[in-house]
């Protein structure tokens, strides 16, 4: 199968790093003109530089906003008014037991994860639906199904994505524009990186007998037994971009590597 996007602008959100980067890659290297969205100019231009060598590498561009209000979402909207794909990945995480969960935290955790996605879809479906064909991804979680105990506001908002995913597949039925949400699980991004090794410092082991450790104790349902790579979970958005995936819609991808317990 080959996958070309050329003549297609994709905005990859929250694109300067990890799984969000991930895309914007698979997405150039298919030959989309990619945006690259980011709150700091030094981290949208790094990424930039890492997207010089695909095939719509001369395309891609990249926006400065912060996407947790709606002044950045529509400072991105000012200055790429456009867009035949639209990839919700922005989002954030923390560890914090339930009853230290303030509402200034639910507020955030949503903002971030569930609301910028609501804006920025309502603004580029409908000229999508307008032109007939356009693809809009949230990138939700496995924690959206195995809500973790240890950060339930994270949990609880990728399970809202997935019922804004599901909706607004429906209110553009037969339009041409199909919309997912993806399910990763535990990911090897530098965030995830990051959190292991403070984990195997306080526990005295190393990263890679943390990793399992922690597969083993957090998630002992995975198949695959390892966490995945971000190209690994960018390979299933850029299908689910492409012209090919054009009867998969409304449903939850799973790149979760075999730890939901279910057969549907």
């Amino acid at each position: 199968m080959i996958i070309d996007l050329s003549g297609k602008t994709a905005i990859v959100t929250g694109s300067t790093g990890g799984i969000g980067l991930a895309i914007a890659r698979g997405l150039a290297d298919a030959g989309a003109a990619v945006v690259v969205c980011g709150r700091e100019q030094g981290k949208v231009d790094a990424a930039l530089a890492t997207l010089r060598g695909t095939q719509g590498g001369a395309l891609a561009r990249g926006v400065v906003a912060d996407l947790a209000g709606a002044a950045g979402c529509q400072a991105l909207i000012a200055a790429e008014p456009e867009a035949d794909i639209l990839i919700n990945n922005l989002g954030i995480y923390g560890v914090k037991d339930f009853f230290e969960i303030e509402d200034a935290d639910w507020e955030e955790v949503f903002q971030v994860n569930v609301l910028s996605g609501v804006r920025l879809s309502r603004h580029y479906a409908r000229s999508m639906q307008a032109r007939g064909w356009g693809r809009i991804q949230f990138i939700s979680s496995e924690s959206a199904l195995n809500i973790p105990a240890e950060m339930v506001h994270y949990g609880v908002s990728k399970a809202a994505l997935q019922g804004l995913s599901r909706g607004l597949a429906k209110a553009l039925a037969g339009s041409g524009v199909t919309v997912n949400s993806i399910l990763p699980g535990p990911t090897r991004t530098e965030g995830a990186v990051a959190f292991i090794a403070k984990m195997a410092e306080q526990r005295g082991v190393s990263q890679g007998e943390m990793e399992s450790l922690f597969l083993k104790e957090n998630r002992p349902s995975t198949l695959i037994r390892r966490f995945a790579s971000p190209e690994e979970v960018a390979n299933l958005c850029v299908y689910a971009a492409s012209p090919q995936a054009s009867a998969t819609t409304g449903a939850a991808l799973r790149v979760e590597g075999g730890i939901v317990e279910s057969i549907t």
